[in-house]
């Protein structure tokens, strides 16, 4: 028999899709135009290229693509050597071995969980060619020490920036500056268009290598010749798509202030007590730079994550878990990564959840996970002394 008095099921993410986003994609749904370089494609690439202080920009059918077509741009290649994070979505290491270079990893910071730049020096040899971090959670990467060793090292930089869209350094927006930033559309992010993501650029010759890699290598000359001087994929983004982005990236200021004002109350109700009294780790409290893309949250080792998240379902509550470390898959273990090789990473990732955070949460629904987590973590009893 259903409980009637139980709580509505509250997901980890939900997007924010008004009926104006709706009206735009079915406009273009009428019009029969439909795939890539037509109005609404070309209008989100102005459209975020204004966003990002007029640095060029192209659209991609997804995140992933857009850092692979970063290290094309940069030259990197077979021999090469890449640095990045165990720390993050396959993807952001797996697109090292589809242009044929080798991944490097380095261990992540213990509170930011974003790379850690003294590691990285440690690891840079003669065959790096480009180190790519990750704005874990909309949190920057320390953008002045990277920037810093890439400028010692003539290193190329591409950010996986997927979860960092509004996330700013020293008040200036990620995107805006740099070298090669890559975001994400995809339907968990702070905006979306259901699958998709950008790449911000240098110049208008990147911008035109960026166009033929994301289209088979084609290139026009005249009416009627076509091109192909570079091996292109098929990576462009539909009308449908960036219709949905336009009315998405209206919104962007007022989803992501939200999400702060979400993620401060979430600090409100864990009170300053909850880390030591329950032994989990609660991410920094920064609301100068993140766009708070995701709460995270760091369970005690007594409890495992698969028990955690059951309990959490038992209250109605959806919880994610954002990595498994990247090194310990069997793809990566058959390179020679094992486990003890990246010893903070494999203790994050092998605790890690997501809590609920999305722009039409209530404060309710805030005070309703952390009386859940509390809840759980206080069954398990206190984290034993050790002697």
């Amino acid at each position: 028999m259903t409980n009637v008095s139980a709580p509505p099921f509250l997901p980890f993410t939900r997007p924010s899709i008004d009926e104006a986003a709706i009206a735009e994609v079915a406009d273009v749904l009428r019009s029969g135009w439909l795939t890539s370089n037509g109005p609404k494609v070309r209008g989100f690439e102005s459209a975020l290229s204004a966003y990002f202080s007029g640095r060029p920009v192209r659209s991609f059918n997804s995140g992933t693509c857009t850092m692979e077509i970063a290290l094309r741009i940069a030259g990197v290649g077979p021999g090469d050597e890449v640095i990045t994070t165990p720390n993050s979505w396959v993807a952001t290491a797996n697109v090292i071995l589809e242009v044929g270079a080798t991944p490097v990893f380095a261990d992540i910071d213990p509170r930011s969980h974003n790379i850690d730049m003294a590691q990285v020096a440690a690891v840079i040899t003669a065959r790096t060619r480009a180190i790519i971090p990750v704005h874990m959670c909309g949190l920057p990467c320390d953008m002045d020490k990277l920037y810093a060793l890439a400028a010692k090292h003539s290193l190329r930089i591409v950010e996986d920036a997927a979860q960092a869209i509004g996330s700013t350094w020293k008040g200036k927006r990620l995107g805006a500056f740099g070298d090669l930033v890559s975001f994400s559309f995809q339907v968990n992010k702070n905006i979306m268009t259901g699958e998709g993501g950008c790449l911000v650029v240098n110049s208008e010759e990147e911008a035109a290598l960026a166009e033929r890699y994301r289209l088979q290598g084609v290139s026009r000359h005249g009416v009627d010749g076509i091109d192909v001087d570079v091996l292109g994929g098929k990576y462009n983004m539909t009308e449908i798509a960036a219709a949905l982005g336009l009315a998405q990236l209206r919104h962007l200021a007022t989803f992501n202030s939200r999400r702060l004002t979400l993620a401060k109350h979430y600090f409100d109700c864990f009170g300053a007590d909850f880390e030591p009294q329950y032994a989990a780790e609660l991410p920094i409290a920064d609301f100068e730079h993140s766009n708070w893309h995701m709460f995270h949250l760091v369970l005690p080792d007594r409890i495992s994550r698969a028990t955690f998240m059951q309990r959490m379902q038992d209250f109605n509550i959806g919880v994610g878990f954002h990595y498994a470390a990247i090194h310990l898959f069997t793809l990566y273990r058959k390179r020679g990564f094992k486990e003890g090789m990246f010893p903070i990473a494999e203790r994050v990732c092998r605790q890690i959840v997501t809590l609920p955070l999305f722009p039409s949460m209530t404060l309710a629904d805030v005070e309703r996970v952390v009386a859940a987590v509390k809840s759980i973590l206080a069954r398990t009893g206190p984290t034993p002394t050790r002697g």
